[in-house]
């Protein structure tokens, strides 16, 4: 969203602490940190994404404007009602399920395109008859593009980074140079995610409870969830070919 308003992967925003007001936030006074406690000033978007920089995060949709934000996320199949425009919203406040985020991710490992994900394949009955088939509408279709290409192009560059040198680098152990994503991690460590995707496999690991609580110290998404993603995707990809966009 924020490529879509100027921004760039070389534009430079203010890593320091933030204090919202409580209009902002539909709540009370709101002092988020980064993870790590720590902050670099001035840093490019690029590094920002790459480190996972809250305070870069909530700058930058103050100044894209929550409501533009919230409009922009249903092009990738979140339902907006459940993302409420507050700046909270750039912290992941909102509620996604990991079949959404799937969905989501699509867009960037196929270069703009939203795939419509589907469970069952075919049926037969017991003869091998072919009863129903499912008829997926391939990328590439003009009708699937939601974002401009050179969009999805700059987003693959910053998300190929997170695995290069950023949160998930630990991804960098299956040996391949075709992998992108993003860690995440919700508020006091309830939830941890990894979303990776080599160009033809789109993968999610999430950690969590029915009932959201803590899942423990240190719990974050580089810790809990990215290692079960790299366990999955070390079979899924035993035989795929590296792949460069």
């Amino acid at each position: 969203a924020a490529l879509e308003k100027g921004f760039t992967p070389a534009t430079i925003i203010n890593d320091a602490p933030v204090v919202v007001d409580p209009f902002l936030t539909g709540g009370l006074v709101w002092e988020p940190k980064n993870y790590e406690g720590t902050y670099d000033g001035p840093i490019s978007m690029r590094t920002a994404l790459v480190h996972s920089k809250n305070m870069v995060a909530i700058r930058i949709l103050q100044s894209i404007g929550t409501q533009y934000a919230q409009d922009y996320i249903s092009r990738f199949g979140f339902d907006a009602d459940k993302h409420p425009p507050y700046l909270t919203m750039a912290l992941g406040a909102g509620s996604v399920t990991p079949w959404q985020m799937a969905r989501a991710y699509t867009v960037f490992a196929t270069g703009g395109y939203k795939i419509e994900p589907y469970v069952i394949q075919r049926i037969v009955d017991d003869r091998g008859n072919v009863l129903a088939e499912g008829q997926p509408v391939p990328a590439g279709d003009p009708s699937l593009r939601v974002i401009d290409p050179r969009n999805a192009f700059l987003m693959d560059s910053m998300l190929h980074d997170v695995v290069r040198r950023g949160t998930a680098a630990r991804a960098n152990s299956l040996g391949r140079k075709d992998l992108a994503g993003k860690t995440g991690t919700t508020n006091d460590l309830v939830d941890a995610w990894f979303t990776g995707y080599q160009p033809g496999i789109v993968a999610i690991a999430w950690l969590g409870f029915d009932q959201p609580r803590k899942l423990g110290g240190n719990e974050t998404g580089a810790v809990a969830a990215l290692p079960i993603w790299i366990g999955c995707m070390a079979k899924a990809l035993q035989n795929v070919p590296e792949v460069f966009m």
